[in-house]
């Protein structure tokens, strides 16, 4: 029988001291606020900018190999051309659209300043 009533006094006591602490917690100045939307709107800016060069970056690289290859097959094989070009083409195509992806995200961070 106390057992249970340590148990529940401790819980209760936990439970008391959580809520306490938390309201404390979440209490800040105007001043801390605008500071914190001042510094993340810096990061913010930055995330776009890295992630616009990342994705041009990858994009670039992978269209550069995606036309070396497929030009590369087709020296190979000329009567192969009318097979490769399509798949080429659909293949660049869905590169580019995850570079425009990147520059959509990029711009919708930029837009949260």
């Amino acid at each position: 029988m106390v057992n249970r009533k340590m148990k529940f006094l401790l819980m209760m006591s936990s439970i008391l001291t959580i809520l306490g602490v938390s309201a404390l917690a979440f209490a800040q100045d105007a001043t801390a606020v605008e500071v914190a939307r001042a510094n993340a709107s810096g990061w913010l800016g930055l995330a776009a900018g890295l992630g616009i060069a990342l994705a041009a970056f990858g994009g670039a690289l992978g269209q550069g190999r995606a036309a070396a290859t497929a030009l590369d097959g087709i020296a190979r094989n000329p009567g192969a051309s009318d097979k490769l070009f399509t798949p080429m083409i659909l293949g660049l195509a869905l590169i580019e659209s995850l570079v425009i992806y990147a520059l959509i995200i990029s711009i919708l961070l930029l837009g949260k300043f």
